[in-house]
Parts: C-alpha cells; structure tokens; sequence
C-alpha cells in the first residue's frame, strides 16, 4: 500500500507520493491524451475509483488463500499452516490500517459542503465509500477467520499429540511388567530358572509373557482405555 496526499481546490491540484503509483500515471496519461477528467471532481472521483480498483485483487486473494488453507486443515496438512495464517492476519492488518482512515476521509467528503463537487459526484464517491467500507468488512471477517482456523490447527495437533502420548502409554503399561518379569528372573543368562536342566525353558518363559501380554490386553479393552 502506498498512501497518496491531495490538495484539491476548485482550480488547482496537487498531489504527492513517495513510490509511484499506477492509478496516477494512468490518470496523467489519460489527461495528456485528452481522456482525462474535466475537473477536480472528475479527478476525485477517478482517483479514488482507480485506487480501490486496484484493492479488490489483493483481498480477494486473500480470502481465496484462507479458503485453501481451510481445505488443507479438513484434510490433515498441518505443515507451515501456522505461518501462512499468520502472514495473512498481518496483510489483513495491514491493509485495514491504511482503508480506515480513507473510509473516513470519504465519508467526511461526503458530509462536508464542497464548492467544487457536484451532487452527481458525491453520489459517484458514495459508491466508492460503499467499496471501501465492504473491504473492510472483508478484511475484518479474513482475520477472524484466520483467528478461527488457528485455532482449529492448534487443536487438532493438540489432538494428535494426545493421540500419540496415549499410544505411548499403551506400549509402556504392557511393556512395563514384562520388564520387570525378566529383570527379576534375568533372562538370557544362568540364573534363569530351570535354564541349566531345560534347554527349552527360556522359550517357555517367552510364552507365558506374551499370554500375560493378551490378558493385559483384554482387561484394556474391558476398562474402554481403547
């Protein structure tokens, strides 16, 4: 966004920018054609259509970007959501900061009595005024949905994350008995019971652990931990 300065008298025109601007070359050029507007109304008019004109694309892409965004987190795609999301709440920021003020400039040039404004072109800046309050509107309802989908994003990894401790949890309840069963008896060496007159022990120890592992098993199911 780059802000634009007039000072506009029924006879004269000064405008001041420090980066150029696309409307007011199109409007000079329009002028040294002989295209251009007739008057300082005319000018106003022009200047202030051509500029929120050239709004529209930006906030539409905007909106359109969220709405990619929304699918991605439907479909589980977390990654560099977080960044994106917060990249569009700063550009919506951004460019609410530099519509309000223009929303009220023109609402006070509407208010205002002004010699050199017709009535046709108070109506014609009205309908400006109207775009200009409607993309505020927009931008306002894009922070607020991005506010809503991080949040979204921040509960659904919550969620997994969850997930993935209760899983954890699971393995750790099995296993934890098991490990002390063959801690105590001290699988794989001498001391095993019935290791030195069974060569066939160690496997029988193997299964009687995995049948304490199906009973622990169905007392889960049974107590609805999964």
């Amino acid at each position: 966004m780059v802000s634009l300065r007039l000072w506009l008298e029924s006879n004269r025109i000064i405008t001041t920018r420090h980066r150029r601007l696309m409307a007011v070359s199109e409007i000079s050029e329009r002028i040294s054609s002989g295209r251009g507007p007739k008057n300082t109304g005319d000018f106003l008019v022009e200047v202030t259509a051509r500029l929120v004109d050239r709004m529209s694309p930006v906030i539409e892409g905007l909106d359109e970007s969220e709405d990619e965004i929304e699918d991605m987190v439907v479909t589980g795609e977390y990654e560099n959501l977080r960044s994106e999301l917060a990249k569009i709440r700063r550009e919506a920021i951004s460019l609410r900061r530099y519509l309000s003020p223009q929303r009220e400039a023109m609402s006070r040039l509407q208010s205002e009595t002004i010699e050199w404004l017709s009535a046709g072109q108070k109506a014609r800046l009205r309908e400006v005024s109207d775009r200009i309050i409607r993309y505020v509107e927009d931008l306002d309802s894009i922070r607020e949905r991005a506010a809503v989908i991080q949040d979204e994003v921040a509960n659904r990894v919550s969620e997994q994350i969850n997930n993935n401790m209760f899983i954890l949890a699971v393995v750790a309840t099995v296993l934890l008995p098991l490990g002390f069963v063959t801690g105590l008896l001290g699988i794989n060496v001498d001391g095993m019971p019935g290791a030195k007159d069974a060569p066939w022990a160690f496997w029988q120890v193997t299964g009687a652990l995995a049948v304490f592992v199906v009973i622990e098993v169905i007392i889960m199911k049974k107590l609805k931990w999964f």
